[in-house]
């Protein structure tokens, strides 16, 4: 969604909009139109700059990307297994 490179869906972290913020779906449970971007800080910021999330969740105005942002930065700060 970001960077737009294809990737594996298992290699995409799947986020989705509930109540105009943006939240991480590491499990693809959550109910609802979801966008899938790769984990990494750098194609969130171009998901962000390109004002992505609003069209991919078929939503009007600015989303709360703050809970992501936390999750991908955590994320990467824990060694792949």
């Amino acid at each position: 969604m970001g960077c737009r490179k294809r990737a594996a869906k298992h290699q995409l972290l799947r986020a989705v909009a509930v109540e105009g913020v943006v939240v991480p779906d590491p499990r693809g449970a959550l109910p609802g139109r979801g966008a899938h971007l790769h984990p990494d800080s750098a194609c969130l910021d171009l998901a962000v700059r390109r004002r992505a999330f609003p069209r991919a969740f078929r939503l009007q105005g600015t989303l709360d990307t703050d809970a992501l942002r936390e999750y991908v930065e955590k994320r990467a700060g824990t060694p792949e297994s």
